[in-house]
Parts: C-alpha cells; sequence; structure tokens
C-alpha cells in the first residue's frame, strides 16, 4: 500500500471521530487553543502509527491517542512551567459561548436561562476535577463509551474504570454541591 492509499484510509477512519477528540481534548486541557493543538498531534501520531492499527473500533483508538498525546503534553509543559491550573477567565469562555448558542436555538427564555445556569455549574464542577476523573467523566457521558472502550482508551482494567467513575460522580456531586452552598 502507497503513502497516499495509507493517508486516504486514515482520514476516512478518523475524520469522523475529530469532533469526540476535539471534546476529549478541551475537556482535558481546559483550554480550545490547546485542544486544537493536541488534537492536530494526535491526528499526526494517528497518520504515523497507522501501520500498527490492528483493527477494531477507530474512535476509541483516536480517543486513546488523543489522551496519550494530552498527558505528553503535560509533562512537556510541566517541564517549562508549573502545573497547569485552572483557568477561570477559559472556563468563563465556555459557558459564554454556551449560553450565546443555546439563546440562539432556544425558544423559551426561562427555560433557556435555567439550562445555561445548570450547564455553567455542572462545567465549572467538571473542570476542577482531577484529569484522570474528568477524562472517564467526558468519555462515558458526554461521548457515551462502553466501559470496555474506556478500560482500552485509558489502559486500566475494566474495574478500575467503574470506580473511577463511581468516584468521579461522588466527587462531581460534591463539587456542585460545595458551589451551591
Amino acid at each position: 500500500m502507497n503513502e497516499a492509499d495509507s493517508g486516504q484510509r486514515v482520514e476516512a477512519m478518523v475524520a469522523p471521530h475529530l469532533d469526540a477528540a476535539y471534546n476529549l481534548a478541551r475537556w482535558l486541557t481546559r483550554n480550545p487553543h490547546d485542544a486544537d493543538d493536541v488534537v492536530q498531534e494526535a491526528y499526526l501520531r494517528a497518520f504515523r502509527f497507522f501501520g500498527s492499527f490492528r483493527g477494531g473500533d477507530g474512535r476509541a483508538w483516536l480517543l486513546a491517542i488523543v489522551r496519550n498525546t494530552f498527558y505528553t503534553w503535560v509533562e512537556q509543559r510541566r517541564r517549562h512551567q508549573s502545573d497547569v491550573e485552572y483557568d477561570e477567565a477559559a472556563a468563563g469562555q465556555y459557558r459564554e459561548e454556551d449560553c450565546a448558542d443555546q439563546a440562539l436555538h432556544g425558544t423559551d427564555p426561562e427555560q433557556l436561562l435555567l439550562r445555561a445556569a445548570d450547564q455553567q455549574l455542572v462545567e465549572a464542577a467538571l473542570l476542577r476535577l482531577p484529569a484522570e476523573f474528568r477524562e472517564i467523566l467526558v468519555l462515558r457521558e458526554l461521548e457515551e463509551l462502553s466501559y470496555k472502550e474506556i478500560a482500552e482508551i485509558v489502559g486500566v482494567p475494566l474495574g478500575t474504570v467503574m470506580s473511577r467513575l463511581s468516584r468521579a460522580r461522588g466527587q462531581l456531586r460534591q463539587q456542585i454541591e460545595a458551589m451551591n452552598a
């Protein structure tokens, strides 16, 4: 198989899942620009290592690459600066964009306002969780992956996925309750 054929196969397999890849990267990096960088690097890695893909779920394979790329990215940044901190301004950007999007597509202003407030609260709480819990919640609740797929992506046993998901949900609940107090 020549490089052009390989590139077309990678594109056909990866392109349908770029939104999911970006979604995961955005939640992990907490920044849309950094998420773009992580997804771009992950796409390049998918192209470079396509020969090692042994079939199966292309989405899970790509999301695993995105996750691994994120952790490599964090490690590289740690060498140059302190640990990635919660960015209140960036979190606010997501909320403002989401509220504007809802306002454009909704009809009942009161419902939109309540939904936006709930969404803001959940996003802020989710962003405060440790990355290992945030990634599990995003993969399960937002990307709707099975426990088995998450286990493959994260590289942990199925029981660990269930345990982390339970703990992540508990911590998310605690964060929301603390923010409502």
